[in-house]
């Protein structure tokens, strides 16, 4: 899947794909997320997509359940560690808790960092159309 990213005007990039428009942006203007912190949500977002489906899967509720991403950042800026914590209400099956954990576990976020892809950067001259 490609992306296009583009600079919509002052501190904004946008990213744009499969219909969608990802819009970031940098303070002091900050009218969107900074990019940083949408691949911080990436994470806990696409665990939920699994936890979802899980409860999906098994008619259970997903009435109360939340995800808690504790971002445990360096002196240097970059994350050195990530908790999340799937809350359950009291109502929520205990057998299926461990479960809950191993679904969470199977994000495709999270085994790309596992597993992280190598980058190459380039520069192409295009022409004016």
């Amino acid at each position: 899947m490609d992306m296009i990213i583009d600079f919509p005007g002052g501190s904004k990039v946008d990213a744009h794909f499969r219909g969608h428009t990802v819009m970031t942006d940098q303070p002091p203007v900050d009218d969107a997320p900074m990019p940083f912190e949408i691949f911080l949500a990436s994470i806990g977002t696409c665990a939920g997509i699994y936890v979802l489906g899980f409860c999906k899967q098994r008619n259970l509720p997903t009435e109360g359940i939340h995800i808690i991403q504790h971002n445990h950042a360096a002196a240097n800026g970059m994350m050195e560690k990530i908790d999340l914590e799937i809350q359950v209400p009291p109502t929520f099956p205990a057998q299926y808790y461990e479960a809950l954990v191993r679904s969470a576990e199977l994000c495709k976020v999270k085994k790309t960092l596992e597993h992280p892809p190598t980058f190459e950067v380039t520069t192409k001259v295009v022409e004016p159309v």
